[in-house]
């Protein structure tokens, strides 16, 4: 398993909708499954960047993590949710 870490600082809510209708076909694409999405974060020890959105993927390996962030048929759908704010993703395996 792998999974990924997604924070998004929302500033154009029409965009990040736009972005939602697309993004499932495109995790399914991948064999993602959504375990947590959530419009509050709360940091519990430490300090770190201002936390929007977050999200966390649940993948079968790290390999198919990457195949759907490089996908070239889906830098349509990634452009839409940079569009929508500022993301940060990261792969945790």
């Amino acid at each position: 398993m792998a999974y990924v870490y997604v924070n998004l600082l929302l500033k154009d809510p029409d965009t990040m909708a736009a972005y939602r209708e697309k993004a499932g076909a495109a995790l399914q694409k991948h064999g993602a499954k959504v375990l947590v999405s959530t419009p509050t974060q709360t940091v519990i020890e430490g300090e770190r960047d201002t936390t929007g959105i977050g999200v966390i993927l649940q993948f079968a390996s790290p390999e198919a993590a990457k195949g759907w962030i490089n996908d070239p048929k889906l830098q349509e759908v990634h452009a839409l949710r940079q569009a929508a704010g500022k993301s940060a993703i990261t792969l945790l395996a």
